[in-house]
């Protein structure tokens, strides 16, 4: 009989989503590769808003105006099925603005203090981010909802970010200079409890982590934010297509692009980002 089948359905196979991970920095790499990791099968634009690097030097108003701006670019230029916004700092002032303005789903990264306040025994935790992120009321909120038991050392490193894309671009950093910005983490009550539990609060401070684990003055849990926004990916777009090739190179967008050297385009390639692009888009651009 013309026609006939074998009795096996064919299983319709969902289209390749687009995912755009975004950051100031190169900090969002480390998000990057968790969510890599989860949707292999995703093509992934990496756009790093490097002009206007480092964001905690603007004054609000400009970092939701900047943000909002550069980011309706990105849309247009790369359609994505999902934004990620790997940056604490525009996660916890610009993520309302970002769902109000536009239609494309967002998925931000926050301090982890809820899984640190489940993590941790001494009830002694610390919570280390940029100068931004630690005086946001975002912040001191899910503090008081999630860790109100806990002893909070809120730590603002002022430098951590620049030394970790300075390091990624190949410059040496000194372990007395990590270790200064480092040390206010590490707290000993008066009754002998001691912090047990830092929380990496900026997505740049993981590009550290193997040289914070060797200059911590004692054992720590370090928790990371990146897998649980992996997660959260799957849960809005879906786990892998186990039958789809992988995606392959990630575009690299840079909206100034004066800092891609020759050393850190290496280490943009060892990380999959393989084709580099520069979307001049100048920090007084409106």
């Amino acid at each position: 009989m013309a026609g006939a089948t074998t009795g096996a359905v064919a299983r319709k196979v969902a289209p390749m989503p687009t995912i755009l991970v975004f950051d100031s920095g190169l900090g969002g790499l480390t998000v990057l590769e968790q969510v890599r990791r989860a949707r292999p099968d995703a093509a992934f634009v990496y756009a790093a808003d490097d002009a206007a690097f480092p964001y905690g030097r603007l004054s609000e108003s400009v970092l939701i105006e900047r943000v909002l701006t550069v980011m309706e670019r990105l849309l247009a230029l790369h359609a994505p099925d999902l934004v990620v916004v790997a940056c604490n700092t525009a996660s916890t002032l610009v993520l309302p603005a970002l769902r109000q303005r536009f239609v494309t789903p967002f998925v931000g990264v926050v301090p982890p203090i809820k899984p640190a306040a489940a993590a941790t025994r001494s009830r002694v935790v610390t919570l280390l981010a940029t100068p931004g992120t630690v005086a946001r009321a975002y912040t001191h909120e899910l503090i008081e909802t999630y860790a109100g038991t806990c002893d909070v050392t809120l730590v603002g490193a002022p430098n951590l970010a620049g030394f970790a894309e300075a390091e990624l671009a190949g410059a040496a950093i000194d372990d007395a200079a990590l270790a200064a910005e480092i040390a206010p983490c590490f707290v000993t009550k008066a009754d002998g409890r001691r912090t047990d539990v830092v929380c990496l609060s900026c997505t740049h401070y993981p590009l550290l982590l193997a040289r914070f684990q060797a200059l911590a003055p004692w054992p720590v849990t370090w928790i990371d934010p990146a897998p649980a926004i992996a997660r959260r990916v799957i849960q809005l777009l879906g786990s892998a297509d186990r039958d789809a090739p992988d995606a392959g190179p990630v575009l690299g967008a840079f909206t100034g692009g004066a800092g891609l050297t020759e050393p850190l385009r290496r280490s943009l390639t060892a990380r999959g980002i393989r084709t580099v692009a520069v979307e001049p888009m100048p920090l007084g651009l409106q």
